[in-house]
C-alpha cells in the first residue's frame, strides 16, 4: 500500500531538488544584499551583552574548532559559532526582516550556513542556494501558521527559523532526501521562543540558539539520529501543539512553491533604523511629520500613536530604561524621531535614553490600538502618528502600508554600503570594512567561502 509522504518528507523533496540553477537573478541579489546586512550588523553586535556574556559562559565557545566568531577574537565549534554569531547578528534588532514571516529570516540562517561552510569547505553559490531554500522553507511554514502563532506569543523567529537553518544546512550538506526530512523532525522538537522575552537579551539568544539547533539537527541526521517524519502533522506534533487545531493550514506550505522563491517577495525588507520593526511604520510617520511640518519639540503639546494592533503589543512601553528596552518602545522612538529626526545607534545609549528632553517627551505620549486598522487588513505595518500643538494645531500623518511597493530591499550592492560601513566602524578601520563589503557583494562566486568568513575577525 502506498502512503502519502509527510509534511516533512514533502519539504526534503522540495528542498533536495532545488538546485543553483533555480535561484533567480532578482533572488540572488537579495541573498547577496542578505549577507552583507547579516554581517554587518553581527559586527556592530558583537560587543553586545546579550554576545559578551553568553560566551563567557563555561562550556560555550570552549571546544576548539575552525569557525570564526565574527567581530571577535578567536575561533570556535560549528556549534558555538552558530549560537554565538547567531545572536550577535540579531543583537541589535537591525537585521532584515519579512512581513510575511513576521520576523528576521536571514539571522537565523546565515551564521549556522558560515559555520558549516568554514568548518567543511562548501564554496560561495552552495551557500547562495542553501541559504535561498532556508528562506523559502522556514517561510512557506509561516504562511501556514500565521497569524494565529503570531499573536498567540511564538516569536517566529526561532520557532520557525529553526526550520529554516535545519533545511539550509542540511541542503547544504548534500544530504538526500530521508536526512532532510529527519532534520526537519529534528527541528520540531527544538523549535522554541516567546514574545515576552522582547525587550530583553534573551530575544537575541533566541536566534543564537535556533542557528545551532538547524544546524546540530543537521548534523545529527547527518549521523544517522532517528525522529518522527510526522512532527508536523502528528496530533501532539508541531502544528497541534504550537497552533492548535483549526488554527493553521499546511496546503499553504506547498501551494506554488518556489514560484515565486520566497526572497522575491516584496514584503522583504532591509531595517532602516536598528530597533523593533514593529515601530518602523510609526518611525516613518513621526519622521514624515517633522519634515513637513518644521516640528520644534518645545511646541508639542500631545503626541498620540496610533499603531495596527498586531504591532503594539510588544512595543508598547513608555518609559525605557535600557537599551534593549528602548528598541521596544515605540514611544521612545516616534519621540526620538520627533526630536532628532533620525534614528541611530547613538540613540540607545544610556545618556541618550535618560535624555531629560526625551523624558519630558515621552510624558505627553499616548499610544493605542488604531481603531480603523483591523487584525485581518490589507497591511500589518501600519501606523498613524498624530502631534497636538500648544497653539492648538492637530498635525497627523498616516502610512497605511510600510511595504508598499516593495521598496524594503534596495535595488543594488553598492545601496548597502552605508549601512555596512556605519555597523562596521563599531569594531575595525574603513579600509578593513571597505575590502570585507567587497568580497562579500559577490560571495557566491567564492570556491571557498572560508576565507570570507575569516576577514569577519577584527583586524590585528
Amino acid at each position: 500500500m502506498t502512503t502519502s509522504p509527510t509534511i516533512a518528507e514533502a519539504l526534503a523533496s522540495r528542498i533536495h531538488g532545488f538546485q543553483p540553477a533555480d535561484v533567480t537573478p532578482k533572488a540572488r541579489l537579495r541573498a547577496r544584499i542578505a549577507v552583507i546586512d547579516t554581517v554587518g550588523v553581527s559586527l556592530a553586535g558583537a560587543g553586545m551583552d546579550c554576545v559578551t556574556h553568553l560566551r563567557a559562559l563555561p562550556g560555550v565557545a570552549d571546544a576548539p574548532g575552525p569557525c570564526t566568531l565574527i567581530g571577535q577574537r578567536g575561533t570556535a565549534s560549528m556549534l558555538d559559532a552558530a549560537l554565538i554569531n547567531g545572536t550577535a547578528a540579531h543583537a541589535l534588532d537591525y537585521d532584515d526582516f519579512s512581513s510575511v514571516f513576521g520576523g528576521h529570516q536571514s539571522a537565523p540562517i546565515l551564521p549556522a550556513l558560515f559555520a558549516l561552510a568554514e568548518a567543511e569547505g562548501h564554496g560561495g553559490e552552495a551557500v547562495m542556494t542553501a541559504y535561498t531554500m532556508g528562506v523559502e522553507t522556514e517561510i512557506r511554514i509561516a504562511r501556514a501558521v500565521h497569524f494565529h502563532h503570531y499573536d498567540k506569543g511564538w516569536h517566529p523567529t526561532a520557532t520557525l527559523g529553526t526550520f529554516g537553518a535545519a533545511a539550509a544546512c542540511a541542503h547544504l550538506m548534500g544530504l538526500s532526501e530521508t536526512p532532510i526530512a529527519t532534520a526537519l523532525a529534528l527541528a520540531a522538537s527544538q523549535a522554541a521562543g516567546i514574545k515576552a522575552n522582547f525587550g530583553t537579551m534573551t530575544k537575541p539568544f533566541h536566534v543564537g540558539q535556533c542557528a545551532r539547533a538547524g544546524l546540530l539537527a543537521a548534523l545529527m541526521a547527518r549521523q544517522g539520529y532517528s525522529a518522527n517524519h510526522a512532527a508536523f502533522e502528528h496530533p501532539q506534533g508541531f502544528l497541534e501543539v504550537f497552533n492548535g487545531a483549526g488554527t493553521y493550514d499546511a496546503t499553504r506550505i506547498f501551494a506554488n512553491w518556489a514560484a515565486p522563491l520566497e526572497l522575491e517577495d516584496d514584503g522583504i525588507a532591509i531595517k532602516p533604523y536598528p530597533c523593533c520593526g514593529s515601530a518602523h511604520a510609526a518611525i516613518e510617520a513621526a519622521l514624515n511629520l517633522r519634515d513637513e511640518s518644521a516640528l520644534d519639540p518645545k511646541d508639542i503639546a500631545k503626541i498620540t500613536i496610533l499603531p495596527h494592533p498586531r504591532r503594539l503589543p510588544h512595543t508598547d512601553n513608555p518609559w525605557p530604561k535600557t537599551e534593549l528596552e528602548a528598541k521596544f518602545s515605540v514611544q521612545y522612538l516616534v519621540a526620538r524621531a520627533l526630536l532628532d529626526g533620525a534614528i541611530k545607534l547613538a540613540h540607545f545609549e544610556q545618556a541618550a535614553i535618560a535624555d531629560p528632553i526625551i523624558h519630558d517627551l515621552l510624558g505627553r505620549i499616548d499610544a493605542r490600538p488604531h481603531p480603523e486598522m483591523g487584525d485581518h487588513s490589507a497591511s500589518q505595518w501600519a501606523a498613524e502618528v498624530i502631534v497636538e500643538t500648544t497653539t492648538g494645531a492637530r498635525l497627523a500623518h498616516r502610512i497605511d502600508d510600510l511595504m508598499g511597493g516593495g521598496g524594503g530591499v534596495p535595488d543594488t550592492i553598492d545601496a548597502m554600503r552605508a549601512k555596512f560601513m556605519d555597523c562596521a566602524a563599531v569594531i575595525g578601520p574603513s579600509d578593513w570594512a571597505a575590502r570585507l563589503f567587497d568580497a562579500l557583494a559577490d560571495f557566491d562566486r567564492a570556491p571557498a567561502l572560508g576565507p570570507i568568513v575569516a576577514q569577519m575577525a577584527p583586524p590585528a
